[in-house]
């Protein structure tokens, strides 16, 4: 940047002063602004003294004054890179993302070694939900946060998304520097890219240590935790986030996140719609606003944001799927053609097109075009299971396994093992038999509290199984066998535990709805004795298709073949087979069709079960307004309907393959066949 002084002012006691001014500025704001003025009375034009005054007015929160500032500075001083990132910087807080990135792009053009400008950068991406350029922008920040050339090499590796080099350069890089924290964090984002984040958290754990102000390790960390489902961690350290940036939108909207997953809608959505006041156009967190007002019960609300995000951003999926998967909604004929031409562009990424293919398909169903229907819920699927895989033979295994394991004598011998606590009513079997009809059933009871899928449970198997349980040489269920009673009880003291930053109320009991806890029973029973598990079963053909007819997010991998879910279905009916054996009266099961046809008396036995008195609310479930979050919470905010059950008929020249890898599972339903 060029300085220009006057004949009156020895160009050293200016340095001196400026030099000062800038110093005050982290530490005095007020006092900075303050001696700037002053050298500005003797230099009214020094560039540098006037960006001074600038970045002072914006720490000091004046953003209308730092701009007025700012913005004339820039246009003046084209080529100052810190300029433009104090103009970037105060756009930002003013809400204004598009005039802030396009700033803070010029400032890290000017000059990339900016790490602060590479952060906002990332963090306004974040908040407009690019993950990509987030990600990128991020590897930036931590590429030019040092000058090493063998970091700076994994840094480019990092942004290519080149991750055996990264890893190589980092790990080599860290047995020479072991307190390095940019590399940390960087070898952290490679963990957490792999999916390991049990190595991910140690590694940003050892990075806050030597670093507690490194705020991107702390974002990161929030976000590791997040995914691990550690939601009280999570919020504690986004907390910390913001106390020290209460105005940053990656932090914030990573709040709304965490306080979704809790069940607290309310704070969420308040976020959600602060966030989208001040920051109108990014059209993904539109699409989260939506799940979340979806969630809440607020469909009207959600359709709108999901429709506000399609005309933000016309070629984006998620959102067309969304309107989708509310159930309830059906699409115009200019909405369907609108999906069929997104879907021919080829910029569409594979799950785009795979989200495009299941909302087409929903749209073609509700049109009675079955056959086209059932071709696009076929390619969705097909895309789905090329993404995701699964193999059938690891759950056949699981199920050999545990029949072999938890034997009456097995649970007889372990009599008074585990935590006494009776408040989990678990409800299992296959997503889409109904689970979500006796969750609101139920969490319409004065003493029940309903939650969501929690996924505690496969937590506590993923810590059994160890690093290694995807191998072969997992022992889980097998290490059930070696457990003392205290080590039993301690397993389900930390599902209490865990599990209690779900619960909102003081009711004595809560559900938890993950319907792949079947295939931990076992487990259950051995660590809460006393809680009630409830199977929901839905007639195979009905239940199997409307699997496929999904798209879950994630967690149901078996769902995207026709011949996969049909092998998952009996493996389930055979496990459950065993557990009415091995553990009679144990386990309440539900017909959904049952349900359906008697739902008063299916409901006395279900409370009955349960050791609760009858309530007529239970009957009128569908005036519960609480959150619910799945693919059914529209459905469950009606009245049951016999409409639904017959639904999968429509389809059924297509189902024949079903049929017969369902065999006597199906010809005996609602019984099992002996096994």
């Amino acid at each position: 940047m060029t300085q220009t002084t006057t004949a009156r002012e020895p160009v050293g006691s200016l340095q001196v002063a400026l030099q000062h001014a800038a110093r005050l500025l982290a530490a005095n704001p007020q006092l900075a602004l303050e001696q700037t003025r002053e050298i500005l009375k003797s230099v009214p034009a020094h560039p540098l003294a006037i960006l001074i005054l600038g970045t002072a007015q914006r720490l000091l929160g004046n953003l209308g004054e730092a701009l007025a500032i700012l913005e004339p500075l820039s246009l003046a001083q084209p080529r100052s890179a810190h300029t433009f990132f104090e103009l970037g910087m105060a756009l930002t807080e003013l809400g204004r993302d598009d005039a802030a990135l396009k700033a803070l792009r010029r400032a890290v053009y000017l000059d990339a070694a900016l790490p602060d400008a590479w952060r906002t950068i990332g963090d306004l991406l974040t908040g407009q939900g690019d993950a990509d350029g987030a990600d990128a922008a991020y590897a930036q920040h931590i590429k030019s946060s040092t000058q090493d050339p063998r970091l700076m090499t994994a840094a480019a590796a990092l942004c290519e998304n080149d991750i055996p080099q990264a890893e190589s350069r980092l790990r080599e890089h860290l047995k020479l520097y072991p307190s390095d924290v940019a590399a940390i964090r960087m070898l952290a984002e490679v963990a957490g890219r792999l999916g390991r984040y049990e190595d991910a958290e140690t590694l940003l754990t050892r990075a806050l240590e030597l670093a507690p102000s490194f705020g991107a390790a702390r974002h990161n960390y929030a976000v590791v935790l997040q995914r691990q489902n550690r939601y009280a961690e999570a919020l504690a350290q986004v907390d910390k986030l913001i106390s020290l940036e209460p105005r940053d939108i990656g932090n914030r909207n990573l709040k709304a996140v965490v306080l979704a997953k809790i069940g607290d809608y309310p704070q969420s959505l308040e976020i959600y719609a602060d966030v989208l006041a001040r920051h109108p156009n990014q059209a993904k967190i539109w699409t989260s606003y939506g799940h979340a007002l979806a969630s809440a019960g607020q469909q009207m609300d959600a359709i709108s944001a999901y429709r506000r995000s399609i005309e933000l951003e016309p070629d984006q999926a998620e959102p067309y799927w969304s309107l989708a998967n509310l159930k309830t909604f059906r699409f115009s004929e200019t909405e369907l053609a609108d999906m069929r031409e997104r879907l021919k562009k080829p910029n569409v990424s594979e799950l785009g097109r795979a989200q495009f293919h299941f909302a087409i398909a929903k749209a073609l169903e509700d049109a009675a075009q079955y056959r086209q229907s059932f071709e696009n819920y076929s390619f969705g699927n097909a895309l789905r299971l090329a993404q995701e895989g699964y193999d059938p033979d690891r759950t056949t295994r699981h199920v050999e396994r545990s029949r072999q394991l938890f034997t009456a004598e097995f649970f007889a011998a372990r009599s008074g093992f585990g935590s006494p606590a009776p408040d989990p009513i678990f409800i299992v079997g296959l997503p889409r038999a109904g689970s979500t009809l006796v969750e609101q059933i139920l969490a319409s009871h004065s003493s029940v509290e309903g939650t969501m899928e929690l996924p505690n449970v496969m937590n506590i198997v993923s810590q059994l199984r160890g690093k290694n349980g995807k191998n072969a040489g997992s022992r889980y269920p097998e290490v059930l066998a070696g457990l003392s009673a205290h080590q039993c009880r301690a397993l389900g003291e930390q599902y209490l535990a865990e599990t209690r930053i779900q619960r909102h109320t003081t009711k004595p009991f809560f559900i938890d709805k993950m319907p792949n806890n079947f295939l931990h029973t076992g487990l259950i029973r051995l660590m809460l004795p006393n809680a009630k598990i409830i199977d929901v079963r839905r007639h195979p053909m009905a239940c199997c298709f409307s699997g496929f007819k999904q798209n879950f997010a994630n967690g149901q991998r078996f769902s995207y073949s026709l011949a996969h879910i049909a092998r998952y279905y009996c493996d389930y009916v055979e496990l459950m087979a065993h557990f009415d054996a091995a553990l009679p009266g144990a386990v309440h099961r539900v017909i959904y069709e049952h349900l359906v046809d008697d739902t008063d008396g299916a409901v006395r036995d279900l409370l009955n079960h349960c050791g609760l008195p009858f309530e007529e609310s239970c009957l009128r479930f569908y005036d519960n307004d609480r959150p619910v979050r799945t693919a059914s919470a529209q459905q469950v905010r009606q009245p049951i309907f016999r409409e639904g059950i017959d639904q999968w008929r429509h389809f059924e020249e297509w189902l024949a393959p079903l049929k017969e890898s369902l065999g006597d599972v199906l010809t005996d339903y609602p019984h099992a066949p002996r096994y």
